[in-house]
């Protein structure tokens, strides 16, 4: 059974409709052994995160794209954990081999991510550095699974809005342990 390692990185996980519900569904996904970190202090126990990285077969990083990227909290889990002789440079291939998953939600719809869309560029271009991460640390890095227009407004936002956002995390969460399933 694969150890599944996931990292949380919304900065407001109680308050979250989409990630709360992806976790909460993932979690209980059949055949797979899983772990859920959450990292959104931006304060960490650096060894605790890094045994937690070996002991993994599978890391996914879930997360709500913020500003076409990572959440601060979640980069400086990166920036902290990922040091020189642990993940990179001399003596740094602790994490060769591992898989790494992207799993996040957009508040824009799909169709706003394209050339003449409000985001100026497909969803792909935005990626680039995170698997560059993954590769520079000898990580596999595997397609990521993307839910766009996971967008919910307290107030403006129907329960019906509510309802439709919680069905579709649950899928999200299907496809991802799917994923993490075929790895074996």
């Amino acid at each position: 059974m694969a150890k599944v390692l996931v990292i949380s990185g919304h900065p407001d996980l109680e308050a979250s409709v989409a990630n709360k519900a992806i976790l909460d569904a993932f979690q209980k996904a059949e055949g797979l052994d899983i772990e859920i970190r959450e990292v959104n202090t931006g304060i960490f126990d650096v060894s605790a995160e890094q045994m937690a990285l070996l002991e993994a077969d599978i890391v996914v990083w879930q997360f709500p794209f913020f500003w076409y990227a990572l959440p601060s909290g979640m980069k400086a889990w990166v920036d902290n954990v990922f040091t020189y002789g642990f993940a990179f440079g001399a003596g740094g291939d602790r994490l060769w081999g591992k898989k790494l998953i992207l799993s996040f939600t957009t508040g824009a719809p799909m169709k706003e991510y394209a050339i003449d869309g409000a985001m100026n560029y497909e969803i792909a271009a935005f990626i680039p550095p995170l698997r560059q991460t993954a590769l520079y640390c000898g990580m596999s890095f595997e397609e990521p699974i993307i839910t766009t227009g996971m967008h919910y407004i307290p107030g403006l936002s129907t329960e019906a809005d509510r309802e439709s956002i919680k069905a579709r995390a649950r899928m999200h969460s299907e496809r991802l342990a799917k994923l993490c399933r075929s790895f074996g």
